[in-house]
């Protein structure tokens, strides 16, 4: 499998940034060729289902997720967790949203995200994981740059 971790600090609070990490739906828009759908219901917890459709009409495939781990920040400055597996055919693995807020009082009102992962893509051997960790996270960095991005882009500073 191949692992891969983006940090980011953002000047927005942890609750903030926790709602547009966990809208699952709002991902698809960073994603060419996806559509996510929650099959469960609402509000998203620990058992939350939902399924990435990534393709073009019949040349598709799904990438069926379930939230394992929810920890969200009790309040807009405490730290958050979340734990996502990843269950398809295709895509396989694991990811982890890590939120606190950033050190210092200066910082009161600036969150820090770890984004980790490991995926494994069926049919990719194991001698290109260092490929595909690259690749997948350039994909997650452009989700999580554009979800926090409600604010201009430089706002995000990578870590």
């Amino acid at each position: 499998m191949a692992f891969f971790r983006i940090e980011r600090e953002v000047p927005l609070p942890a609750g903030t940034v926790w709602e547009r990490l966990t809208h699952w739906e709002g991902h698809a828009a960073h994603v060419p060729f996806t559509t996510i759908e929650v099959i469960t219901p609402p509000p998203t917890r620990t058992g939350t289902r939902f399924v990435a459709r990534t393709g073009l009409g019949p040349v598709a495939f799904d990438d069926p997720m379930e939230v394992v781990r929810w920890e969200p920040p009790p309040s807009r400055a405490a730290p958050g967790y979340c734990r996502v597996e990843k269950r398809g055919r295709v895509v396989q693995g694991w990811a982890e949203i890590t939120l606190r807020p950033a050190a210092g009082e200066a910082h009161a009102r600036r969150s820090r995200v770890v984004w980790s992962a490991e995926v494994r893509v069926r049919g990719v051997p194991r001698p290109l994981d260092g490929l595909t960790g690259r690749a997948a996270r350039l994909m997650y960095g452009r989700i999580i740059d554009g979800l926090l991005s409600a604010h201009p882009p430089s706002l995000v500073t990578q870590l």
